[in-house]
Order: structure tokens, then C-alpha cells, then sequence
């Protein structure tokens, strides 16, 4: 089964919407991601959710690339936000068509957590939108087993996994204990390398996450190995940002090298995933 490929907002935030569909389109992408507001105050702000305007011009260029948009980022409900902040967000991903909702709880209250992520699931399903939650290695939310833990215990249908290689890595998380959850929890995966060394403080590792990864084949993680674990088809999503990279060939000409790199170092040898053959363990 071919897998898809989908443009991550992160690896050219420089570009808003209308142009980061162009670039995909122009590269070979099928989908992309959009961000829809602000993780860090630094970084630009396309408000689709509010900007009406910018929605006409992004479907637009939807509708004349063909390109999909796979996901819409970022809900991140933290101790100050809830589920309830983000219905607009939620209501603005189903007019553009998205299929997941990239989210994140960096909320040190474990059961208000759960219960911020089970109500966001319960929003999202009239919406026809999965929920996919992302552990990252510096949040409370750290890894596999602490998401895992979170999707069981909600037990919606529209909640999955995202698995991002590089925080899967830097949080150590389990080859093995990934290849013992349901395939059904896992949808996409977003794709990029970094150097073996893991950094040696949360700044350093944040600073590498948003600025300098590294095109798969480039740097020292086991992608294929953690691909393999997963079931067949799933989406690719490219979240590969790399200041240096960019500054040399602009954001065009580094999305195009991305794909093209990546679908070189990864389609030549695809893994056996047999074990997803088997029923469900659920």
C-alpha cells in the first residue's frame, strides 16, 4: 500500500495557508497541516478561525491544487484552556475540510486532563474529526505510555495517537510496547530525523524540534524501525522545519527537497508490519 504524504505547517510556517497549499501541490504532496494559531508568541499567527477573508483564499487554493488538508493544529489544553476554547477551532478544521486535530495537554493534573480530552472527542465527533494526541518529551504528556494510557482510559472512537519519531525518540519510548497497541490508534505519523545525541536540556530539545531537524537519512534516528510498528497507509506527515536549510533554498525549493529525500530514503525498504495481520488486541 502507498503511503501518503502530508505537509507539515512547522516545516514553512513562513508561508501562510493559501501559499503553503501551493508549495505542497507544487512538490507532490496530497495533503497538508495547518496551524491555526499560535504555540509560542514569536511565531506568525493565521487566524482562519477568525479571518474570513484568509478562509475564502485557503479554500480557494484548496479547491484549485486538489491538495486535502489532513490535519489543523494546535489544541493544547492546558491548566488556563479548556475544551470549550477551542469549538470555533474545531467548527473552522471541519469547514476546511481536515480529518484530525492535533493535540496536545501540558496539564500536570492528570484526571483533568482525561476528562479535557474525552470532552474534546465528544466535540469533534458531530465535526466527522479524529483527535489525535501527541506526547512531547518536555510536557506532562511526556510519552508513548502516558498517551496510551490517556486514549485507553477515554475509549472514544474519533481518539488516537500521534507518534512524532523525533519525540518519540528524545522521550525513549518503547519499540516493543508500541507494537503491542491497537493499530486502530494510530492514523499518521509525523516524520522527520535528528542527530543520535539526544540534546542535554528541554532548551536545547525545543530549540532542535522548531529549528533544526533534519530530512530522514540525515541524522541518527531508527525511522524505519519505528515505521515498521505501525500498520500499513498511513500518512506521512513532513514536520521537518530547518532555519539553515531554509535560508539557503527558501521554502519552496526545502519543501520539495524534503519529500523527494525522504520518499528516497524510505520507500526502498519498507518493513514488514506482518504482525499487524493479526487481530486486534484491544
Amino acid at each position: 500500500m502507498r503511503n501518503l504524504y502530508s505537509l507539515a505547517h512547522l516545516t514553512a510556517l513562513g508561508l501562510a495557508p493559501p501559499q503553503l497549499i501551493d508549495a505542497a501541490s507544487d512538490a507532490g504532496y496530497e495533503y497538508v497541516g495547518l496551524r491555526l494559531n499560535r504555540t509560542t508568541p514569536e511565531e506568525p499567527l493565521y487566524d482562519l478561525v477568525n479571518d474570513r477573508m484568509l478562509m475564502r483564499e485557503t479554500k480557494a487554493s484548496l479547491a484549485r491544487s486538489g491538495i486535502k488538508v489532513w490535519d489543523i493544529e494546535a489544541a493544547r489544553m492546558d491548566p488556563s484552556r479548556d475544551h470549550l476554547h477551542y469549538q470555533a477551532f474545531l467548527e473552522a478544521g471541519a469547514e476546511l475540510g481536515a480529518r484530525h486535530v492535533l493535540t496536545q495537554l501540558p496539564d500536570p493534573e492528570k484526571s483533568r486532563a482525561v476528562d479535557r480530552f474525552g470532552a474534546l472527542c465528544d466535540m469533534a465527533q458531530p465535526l466527522n474529526l479524529n483527535v489525535s494526541l501527541e506526547f512531547v518529551s518536555w510536557t506532562e504528556t511526556p510519552g508513548l505510555v502516558e498517551a496510551a494510557r490517556i486514549v485507553r482510559e477515554v475509549n472514544r472512537p474519533n481518539a488516537s495517537i500521534l507518534l512524532d519519531v523525533l519525540h518519540f525518540d528524545r522521550s525513549c519510548s518503547d519499540l516493543t510496547f508500541l507494537r503491542a497497541l491497537p493499530p486502530g490508534w494510530f492514523k499518521w505519523i509525523q516524520v522527520c530525523d535528528a542527530p543520535a545525541d539526544h540534546p542535554p536540556g528541554p532548551a536545547e530539545a525545543i530549540y532542535t524540534a522548531r529549528c533544526e531537524r533534519l530530512i530522514p537519512g540525515e541524522g541518527g534516528i531508527d525511522i524505519k524501525s519505528i515505521l515498521a510498528c505501525l500498520p500499513e497507509g498511513i500518512v506521512y506527515s513532513l514536520e521537518i522545519p530547518n532555519d539553515p536549510s531554509v535560508t539557503k533554498v527558501g521554502f519552496r525549493g526545502y519543501v520539495r527537497r524534503a519529500l523527494n529525500e525522504t520518499k528516497l530514503h524510505l520507500e526502498g525498504n519498507r518493513l514488514s508490519n506482518s504482525h499487524f495481520d493479526q487481530p486486534s488486541r484491544r
